[in-house]
């Protein structure tokens, strides 16, 4: 007979108000439910055809979009597995600028392939481990399925092709006008060495009216209002950036002047007249046509900057200052006087110019073979490029701006990596293929995990085809590509969005190319992800820190009864 030792009840270990969740149940398949959860959000935003979602974030700012990355980023994502996706997600927008859905889509397919082996009862070791043999086994594959790879001088026909399916992702129809914007934008400020691109040197400039056909690349970099002064054009001037306001400073403490005559009457602003003139006439005498203003300009400054022919842009944007300053190269000064030569910027046109309707500031640096170039400057200048966007409300406009910029940070990461692969779902159809045939050959538990991961890339495939087609058509799409992937050189069908033949089309004939480097990190991000939320086995959280409830009484607290 064995002996029964009493269990002890309710030690307290934490702290009051902990929660305390463990166990396949509670915590394993509950993390895995809250993953579906979001990754079926924005499924539905995926490809070509994805929905746009409307979200309102928590300052009551109207979003609509599909761009996964503005969705999970705005909606505030408080579970703590989810958030582990969220994060995978974040990496693959910092690292690439592109895939981001891919990401959560893939995570959540493999967590949700995991819960079945879960529930048939392999552990969740055995599906980790199978699960990191098999995104090794992808990645060497995606290596092989190399389809294409940008042509070294790049050329602006080149480049907008290999953008197009990026940019048809976010705006679909569009793609053709927008994809030769930024190509056109990124060339014109190309430096020397590609490898030096910098994404923040494309700007772009949203002007409400007109449509996306009206929309241009303007060389240089453009700011939606007018100069303050009178002079509006300038040619080949210094630079001189303050980040304090110009005007008199104002004293600590308030006096009272008593004026006895007409004579101190009229002189009692001439020592700050004098001061400020003599101030004014040191910035133009160091050579400085242009003055950039962080903050406010007084209108005696205004008067006296006027007199000297200088003008003046106000740029009240922290950001936009420090890009203009590297344009420029000048230094901010929270000082108001002359710059140093060091601190003072140069810039080759500073212009006035009428887009729309509406009066706007340009200011560009010149390169070799421009009209009015000066052979005597030295080095390589840091040029921008900004792309003015019309459309006829602002959520349109926000949503290409948001397409242009994966489209720069696209031709930010070809120009790493300039190897594409076949797009339209056909390479995580391959590679699907090609992992299930890995696994077979597997011993042990570990192989079953493996063939889960091979279905669940393709849901890359199906969600394009469902968005598109609907469900039924989807998975009618996705056995006719299993038949063509079967078949020699098959490796490049993918979907057809457009479904004008059988929902399938060949990619590399319809040139419809991915990034390589960007499918190996989502592929990569997506797998640690899953992993991770693998990898836990209870959840404990403290009670939230916060101070009391403020009482929902109405009325005047003061009232004595």
């Amino acid at each position: 007979m064995s002996l029964k030792v009493p269990k002890a009840n309710n030690i307290q270990l934490f702290k009051e108000g902990y929660k305390h969740l463990q166990g396949l149940d509670e915590a394993v398949l509950r993390n895995i439910q809250a993953v579906n959860e979001l990754s079926d959000l924005v499924r539905t935003s995926f490809g070509p055809n994805g929905r746009n979602k409307l979200i309102i974030n928590h300052l009551g700012r109207l979003f609509v979009t599909s761009d996964a990355a503005t969705i999970i980023r705005e909606i505030e994502v408080v579970h703590p597995a989810a958030k582990l996706l969220v994060m995978a997600s974040q990496a693959q927008e910092a690292e690439m600028g592109d895939s981001t859905n891919m990401v959560l889509i893939l995570g959540g397919e493999l967590l949700k392939k995991a819960e079945n082996l879960l529930t048939m009862g392999l552990v969740p070791s055995e599906v980790i481990k199978g699960y990191e043999l098999a995104s090794a086994k992808a990645q060497a594959e995606l290596e092989k399925l190399l389809t294409f790879s940008l042509p070294s001088p790049l050329t602006q026909e080149t480049l907008s092709s290999a953008l197009k399916p990026a940019i048809a992702s976010k705006q679909y129809g569009s793609e053709d006008k927008l994809a030769s914007l930024v190509a056109e934008a990124a060339l014109s400020i190309m430096p020397l060495n590609p490898k030096n691109f910098n994404v923040d040197n494309v700007r772009v400039v949203k002007i409400m009216g007109g449509s996306l056909p009206m929309s241009k690349v303007v060389q240089g970099m453009v700011f939606g209002r007018e100069p303050e002064g009178e002079t509006k054009k300038i040619s080949r001037g210094k630079v001189a950036v303050f980040t304090c306001s110009l005007d008199i400073s104002q004293t600590e403490t308030k006096g009272t002047v008593l004026i006895k005559n007409k004579e101190e009457m009229l002189n009692f602003t001439t020592g700050e007249e004098k001061q400020l003139e003599k101030i004014v006439k040191e910035i133009a005498d160091s050579g400085v046509k242009v003055v950039i203003a962080g903050s406010s300009v007084g209108e005696l400054a205004m008067h006296y900057l006027n007199r000297f022919n200088i003008a003046v842009l106000k740029v009240l944007s922290k950001f936009d200052l420090r890009r203009l300053c590297r344009v420029v190269n000048a230094t901010p000064l929270a000082r108001v006087g002359a710059p140093t030569p060091e601190e003072a910027g140069y810039v080759d046109v500073f212009e006035t110019v009428e887009i729309g309707g509406d009066r706007v500031t340009v200011l560009r640096q010149l390169s070799v073979g421009d009209e009015g170039f000066d052979p005597a400057a030295k080095g390589e200048k840091n040029r921008t490029a900004t792309i003015v966007l019309r459309g006829a409300t602002s959520n349109h406009l926000d949503d290409l701006e948001r397409a242009i910029d994966d489209g720069v940070n696209v031709i930010k990461g070809l120009l790493k990596d300039a190897r594409l692969v076949s797009g339209a779902g056909a390479t995580e159809m391959e590679l699907a293929k090609r992992v299930e045939a890995y696994g077979a050959g597997l011993k042990g538990l570990s192989q079953h995990a493996v063939k889960k991961f091979a279905s669940a890339l393709e849901v890359v495939p199906r969600t394009l085809a469902e968005n598109a087609l609907g469900g039924a058509e989807g998975n009618e799409v996705l056995s006719r590509l299993w038949a063509k992937h079967d078949q020699k050189g098959g490796e490049t069908w993918g979907v057809d969005v457009e479904a004008e033949t059988d929902g399938t089309l060949r990619s590399d004939q319809h040139k419809i190319y991915d990034s390589l480097a960007a499918k190996a990190w989502a592929i990569r991000l997506a797998t640690e992800a899953a992993n991770s939320v693998l990898s836990v086995d209870s959840i404990i959280m403290s009670k939230p820190a916060g101070g009391p409830k403020i009482p929902q009484q109405a009325g005047n607290w003061d009232d004595d009864d």
